[in-house]
């Protein structure tokens, strides 16, 4: 089997339909969103910091400040999709000496409805791979994983798939859970 013939992971570039025909409405727009990212992320290059982003359903964002969609780049596309998730890009997070640590520090007001991170990483301690991992998780479950290699590096040679990377999609779902022992608030 070839580099490109992978049967669980699907190719960003080869046919967007095939992401995305398949999937409920809510994985549908953050496998797309979780896409865009990872490309956002290889336009700045390889060896890059680790990006945190809040993800943010358009539609009720723009229902609680509607300001909010004069800040989106495509708002035909979010006014028109009531999934379309915007990605908020976290600036100064806290230090941490790991991505598991800077992982376990984030928490999330309700108003936000995802979370997504982009890091690099080497996949296999003997073929030293360099990839790049973009995962988001919704509070609703659902999650999509997007990996770049470094060796090829080439948009329609992006990987994903909704469990790629188990772990990461379980620490990036962590971040968007209560600590235990903490109260929802109090409904209105």
């Amino acid at each position: 089997m070839s580099f490109g013939e992978k049967p669980s992971l699907t190719h960003f570039g080869y046919d967007v339909d095939l992401v995305t025909s398949s999937q409920n409405p809510a994985q549908s727009s953050l496998a797309t969103a979780v896409l865009e990212l990872e490309q956002h992320a290889a336009g700045y290059g390889w060896d890059g910091p680790v990006l945190v982003f809040a993800l943010v359903n358009s539609r009720a964002a723009t229902l609680r400040d509607p300001r909010f969609a004069d800040t989106l780049p495509d708002r035909e596309r979010a006014a028109a999709d009531p999934h379309h998730l915007t990605a908020v890009e976290q600036q100064d997070l806290p230090h941490a000496d790991s991505l598991e640590d800077l992982l376990a520090s984030l928490a999330w007001p309700d108003t936000v409805d995802g979370a997504a991170v982009v890091v690099e990483s080497l996949l296999g301690a003997d073929a030293g791979q360099d990839v790049r991992l973009a995962v988001g998780v919704l509070r609703g479950g659902e999650s999509w994983c997007a990996v770049r290699l470094r060796s090829h590096d080439d948009d329609a040679l992006v990987l994903s798939s909704a469990d790629a990377v188990p772990g990461l999609v379980e620490a990036v779902r962590a971040t968007l859970t209560p600590p235990p022992g903490s109260q929802p608030p109090p409904a209105s």
